[in-house]
């Protein structure tokens, strides 16, 4: 599922606290990314056209809570980012990024014990 950057905003405040109103994610949205009401209500409109989110009428309001869950996202958009950028490669990721910052000892051992720990079925 593509996300936009705006969109993750929303996602990222339902993750964090849900079920929020369109108000409740207005008084963190708006103020932090400089956006109008209907700004955010596009938004909430396209996540709910991805179904990313659902709403449940509240009265005269709706209440927003997020049907995507953030760690399948992020699983998604970093084997996609894996796949795009390294062929799927971690060792090459791991090697391009350690070419701009060295891997500190925290990293080496970290790295070393996901080494030492027997490999998924592959």
């Amino acid at each position: 599922m593509r996300i936009s950057e705006a969109e993750l905003h929303v996602m990222e405040a339902l993750w964090e606290r849900h079920p929020a109103t369109a108000e409740d994610l207005a008084l963190t949205l708006l103020p932090a990314q400089g956006w109008q009401l209907p700004t955010l209500k596009t938004l909430i409109n396209r996540l709910l056209g991805k179904e990313a989110i659902a709403a449940e009428r509240d009265g005269k309001r709706y209440l927003y809570r997020p049907l995507l869950q953030r760690e399948e996202w992020l699983r998604s958009q970093s084997s996609h980012f894996l796949e795009r950028c390294f062929g799927g490669r971690l060792s090459a990721l791991v090697a391009h990024f350690a070419e701009d910052r060295p891997l500190s000892a925290e990293d080496r051992r970290a790295l070393q014990a996901l080494l030492k720990e027997p490999p998924n079925a592959e």
